[in-house]
């Protein structure tokens, strides 16, 4: 069993990173490489930290993980130096660990029973412990194809190689199944490719994991668009089901701010995509922040994504807004009391490399020069409040307007669902009022034989929650296929996570 006075013995501690100015010379992720024997002993010694508790929140599908990754048994497998018994008890529950040890927010640790009182140190830096074992595993040759004994003769379509196409096409494979995976794109990966910069996670962790999914049989092709390039009348003659695992790439805008249309205003992921595709080699990104003044709007993930990216890039200065006060540092029990995802302020390791934040302000202008191009922001301080009818609103609370240079503005403030495409028209699939694809309690659309998971069906969410809905689908297309299914499903379509009302 744990140690029950783990944590009393051993403080937290998560990774060390690289010093800021060694990371801003280079793409590379922001993480110091340890050795071997260095790593080792400061997971183990983290794992040790976990109590085994009665009750493991962590792994409960609503307050910690929706994998149901069995996070006490091999943190103490890691603690006993067990490391291959950890690599198969996670990879039992996660195709792909080692995305989610690098880019996963860890609802787990938020639901840590640790994590009640931060008398206890801090919850156990499970995040760390589940990236250090993928990795281990990698080094020590024991990620291999896992190739089917028997072939059923049925033929799947995964539209879209994002975590939850990747994970449904696996796992489809693995069943027996020939499936094939098709992406409009040039390269494989979705948002994992062209969405995560590369020093969140190297491309070289995703080719690696795609090398294992060729190996086992899965098929891709690239530069496909269905519906399109691929006709809905081919691909119903060619496949007995089809998986939509699309994305919800549709960017929201705010096209009310005054000079909006100006040349140097762009959506985030109009920078973020130019970005990684030179890290892959493909030439100069025609959207650079090199020698510019940039202003993000947004203070999340993508946010911050944006934020690294930028001053990589040589930004003169990198500013983001936020139109929320600045959250609090410790957990307020009152806005987000345990187990729930705590509402406090994330600090990312862009943060770190400079630029600024700022809260509670909002545009009220993109100000233009004569050639039409963006040269300055114009805020105000604001409140954001709810009307009536529950809907949000933005409202001025100063009547001082601050003006900031600006030769870039970046627009992350989320995403509206499922971009409109001919192969929604041609299945005859209609999005719901949230912009998502809806399905039934086997995640069967209303289009026969044709399947959805990840953000198509959930709308932008977590990486973890991909994978989950990735896995469960293919669940649901294996027993649709064959009759009967034996693959795990660790979630159902209508899965929240634990939220307060």
């Amino acid at each position: 069993m744990a140690d029950p006075k783990g944590f009393l013995k051993h403080p937290r501690a998560d990774a060390p990173k690289r010093p800021v100015d060694e990371r801003l010379g280079d793409w590379q992720e922001v993480y110091a490489a340890l050795s071997a024997e260095a790593r080792a002993d400061e997971v183990a010694t983290q794992a040790a930290r976990c109590m085994d508790c009665g009750i493991p929140f962590c792994h409960s599908g609503s307050a910690g993980c929706p994998l149901g990754n069995l996070i006490p048994e091999w943190n103490n497998m890691v603690r006993r130096g067990q490391w291959s018994a950890a690599g198969d008890r996670l990879h039992a529950t996660n195709n792909f660990p080692e995305f989610t040890g690098k880019l996963c927010p860890a609802p787990c640790e938020a639901g840590c029973v640790l994590a009640i009182s931060p008398d206890a140190g801090g919850a156990v830096a499970i995040k760390r412990v589940e990236e250090t074992i993928a990795e281990v595993a990698w080094d020590n040759g024991e990620v291999v194809p896992q190739v089917p004994e028997v072939h059923t003769g049925k033929r799947v379509a995964v539209v879209g190689s994002g975590p939850a196409g990747l994970a449904a096409a696996q796992q489809l494979t693995r069943a027996g199944h020939e499936v094939t995976v098709h992406e409009r794109d040039d390269r494989i990966g979705g948002l994992l490719r062209y969405g995560i910069p590369e020093f969140k996670m190297e491309k070289s962790a995703l080719d690696r994991r795609l090398g294992q999914m060729r190996a086992e049989g899965t098929k891709f092709v690239t530069g496909c668009e269905v519906g399109v390039d691929l006709t809905v009348a081919a691909l119903r003659e060619r496949f007995d089901a089809v998986v939509l695992a699309v994305g919800a790439l549709r960017g929201r805008d705010d096209r009310t701010i005054p000079g909006r249309e100006l040349d140097g205003v762009h959506l985030a992921m109009e920078h973020l995509v130019p970005a990684n595709k030179e890290r892959e080699g493909d030439g100069p990104s025609a959207l650079t922040a090199e020698g510019k003044h940039v202003i993000i709007l947004g203070g999340g993930d993508t946010g911050a994504d944006c934020y690294g990216t930028a001053i990589r890039q040589g930004a003169l200065s990198v500013t983001q807004l936020d139109n929320y006060p600045q959250p609090p540092t410790a957990r307020d029990d009152d806005l987000s009391p345990w187990p729930t995802w705590p509402y406090v302020l994330r600090t990312y390791a862009a943060h770190e490399e400079g630029g600024e934040r700022r809260f509670a302000v909002a545009i009220e202008e993109f100000v233009g020069d004569e050639q039409g191009r963006v040269r300055a922001v114009r805020l105000r301080e604001v409140s954001v409040q709810r009307d009536a009818d529950g809907r949000r609103q933005v409202v001025p609370v100063s009547d001082e307007v601050q003006e900031l240079p600006c030769d870039l503005a970046l627009l992350a403030i989320g995403f509206e669902g499922v971009e409109r495409m001919p192969l929604l028209d041609g299945l005859g699939i209609e999005l719901t009022a949230r912009g998502a694809i809806a399905c039934g309690s086997t995640w069967e659309t209303t289009a026969r034989d044709v399947f959805v998971c990840g953000d198509a069906h959930r709308g932008a969410s977590l990486v973890v929650w991909a994978i989950a809905e990735g896995r469960s689908v293919a669940n649901a297309v294996d027993a649709h296929l064959t009759g009967d299914s034996r693959l795990p499903s660790p979630v159902h379509p209508t899965a929240l996570p634990l939220a307060v009302a």
